[in-house]
């Protein structure tokens, strides 16, 4: 990565129709636009396998009360790898503390974010203030799944995806969530880049950082969604918190695998009293 990340901080002209949803891209890019916003300490949000950061909608205007927020979207590229993902997240972290002089920041990653953000944390702890980690895993179980997964996606028409998100609602999503709600996620999915999401499937057929988990110092708070159907993530957060030192973790009873968007839920209702408890 080259080059300050772009700011998306002005909305474009086409205004999404739902009253309470921020403006999202008129046009589909490669790269979705980083967004900052707010003052304080550093938080740096990493998205899932979707990739695009748009998802973060709901949780961006709470947590930039307390941070200064910044949005990392990943490539829709084909070649990259984790270790080029864990150095281009290291770039824009770098900059950002030079940026507004500070020394480490907090890195909260969801799902395939939550990887990332694992990984990162064992090559640069030295950045990082602290991680939140939502429904994510430090290997794949599944082995025949994710082997399979990024072939038929090659096969299958692109353009078939929003069907296939609707068929799976039920495993992605709360029990509780508003059809505005799965509205608004659809919406957003529409900029998800082909070549970025079969690649971030690959990334993971060879992730697995489980017998290297107690050598992460940083203070860890893990998410896990008590009605995660996509991934066992209370079981996941149990094993890992159980073996890194410094790690905490919550179960959101209720919440599916994508509850960033829902409407009951906030973030910060979790970071803040872990944050207070946390030693510097």
């Amino acid at each position: 990565m080259s080059g300050p990340p772009p700011v998306w901080s002005n909305p474009t002209k086409k205004q999404h129709p739902m009253k309470k949803s921020p403006f999202i891209p008129e046009t589909r890019s490669p790269l979705p636009p980083y967004e900052e916003r707010g003052k304080g300490p550093i938080l740096v949000m990493v998205p899932g396998l979707d990739g695009t950061a748009l998802l973060f909608y709901r949780q961006i205007p709470f947590l930039s009360r307390h941070f200064h927020v910044v949005t990392f979207p990943l490539p829709d590229e084909s070649g990259c790898t984790m270790e080029s993902l864990v150095e281009g997240l290291r770039e824009v972290i770098q900059k950002e503390l030079e940026k507004h002089g500070r020394q480490r920041v907090l890195l909260c990653g969801e799902s395939f974010g939550g990887a990332l953000s694992l990984s990162f944390a064992l090559s640069h702890p030295e950045l990082l203030r602290g991680l939140v980690i939502l429904n994510s895993f430090p290997r794949i179980r599944k082995r025949f799944q994710i082997m399979a997964a990024p072939l038929l996606l090659k096969l299958m028409p692109w353009g078939a995806m929003p069907t296939v998100r609707r068929f799976t609602e039920s495993r992605l999503h709360s029990p509780h969530a508003l059809p505005e709600d799965l509205l608004e996620f659809h919406e957003r999915m529409r900029f998800v880049g082909r070549k970025g999401y079969i690649r971030r499937l690959e990334i993971l057929r060879s992730y697995d950082i489980a017998d290297r988990l107690e050598e992460i110092p940083t203070p860890t708070l893990f998410l896990a969604s008590e009605r995660d159907r996509l991934v066992s993530s209370v079981a996941e957060a149990r094993l890992m918190s159980s073996r890194m030192p410094r790690a905490t973790m919550t179960i959101l009873k209720g919440y599916g695998h994508i509850c960033l968007i829902n409407h009951d839920f906030n973030l910060m209702d979790y970071i803040q009293p872990w944050l207070e408890g946390v030693s510097p």
